[in-house]
């Protein structure tokens, strides 16, 4: 059933992801009414996590909000599924990198890194435009799909421009495997951990578990974390921001890394909250109490 799926909506797939960009626009006005109006799609969750997040904002604010992300949501979507197919001059046209001396003086000293960023903005056009850079090699960490056949597809679409991923669950055995090159490792680490040792902070206004992976491997690897947002520019142009976070983690804790980032990103979600992903149910866990 997975490869009968798989192999009907590939030609779609392919298809959506030749058309200009301003096609592309034209049908994500389309998904948007679809998703937004008719199907509501997840709309309960979206508002929730807004409401809480923002407590200061009135329901007139929250709804614009809201109204903007399930816009730009649809965007993502099609814009992700056009990174199959993008070209390097159009991801340089459309993508712009500020900081990217931060790599180059890096890449020079022979000193790899570790890029800390979130579900802000379009990852994966980010992902493809580091790519064409002349400097680290970059690997993603990711969680593949259960689907192996879209999981292939997702695999070609993030490693045709030379990046590298590692499956999370073998994420340090693959850095430690490519010590002698010279890499840039990106955690998208604003995702769910289970509450079991994970650490809790307080993000956008609640008590949130996070994943502490970043700390633990930049302190033990010794490579500088740098942080990247992805600001929207206009409709299908994005700018690149990177900055350094932690220079030296061996002399931090873990803790304190992943706190540097958590906080770092609440500051680019409250100034485009529309562009984060709001769709996934960030705060399902509670902290547990010994009582």
């Amino acid at each position: 059933m997975n490869a009968a799926i798989y192999y009907l909506s590939l030609p779609f797939i392919y298809a959506i992801s030749i058309l200009p960009f301003w096609w592309l626009y034209r049908l994500s006005d389309f998904l948007f009414l679809i998703l937004f109006h008719v199907f509501g799609y997840r709309k309960k969750v979206v508002f929730e996590n807004l409401t809480k997040s923002f407590p200061e904002k009135s329901e007139q604010e929250l709804r614009t909000i809201q109204r903007k992300f399930y816009r730009y949501f649809c965007d993502l979507v099609l814009e992700t599924l056009k990174s199959i197919t993008i070209s390097r001059s159009s991801l340089a046209k459309r993508v712009q990198f500020n900081g990217s001396e931060i790599f180059e003086e890096y890449y020079k000293n022979g000193q790899s890194v570790i890029i800390a960023m979130g579900h802000f903005g379009n990852w994966e056009l980010g992902g493809a435009r580091f790519a064409i850079e002349p400097f680290h090699q970059l690997f993603v960490i990711y969680h593949p799909l259960q689907n192996k056949y879209f999981d292939k597809l997702v695999y070609r679409m993030r490693t045709r421009l030379g990046n590298g991923l590692y499956a999370m669950k073998d994420s340090l055995r693959g850095i430690i495997g490519d010590r002698n090159k010279l890499t840039a490792t990106a955690f998208i680490a604003d995702q769910t951990p289970s509450p079991k040792g994970a650490h809790w902070m307080q993000f956008l206004n609640q008590d949130t578990p996070v994943f502490t992976g970043t700390g633990k491997i930049s302190k033990k690897m010794k490579y500088p974390v740098v942080y990247i947002g992805i600001h929207r520019v206009k409709r299908g142009y994005y700018e690149m921001r990177a900055e350094k976070l932690v220079e030296k983690p061996e002399e931090q804790t873990e803790t304190y890394i992943i706190e540097a980032f958590t906080k770092r990103l609440e500051e680019d979600i409250a100034k485009q909250p529309e562009i984060w992903l709001w769709t996934h149910r960030r705060w399902k866990h509670k902290r547990q109490t010994n009582t």
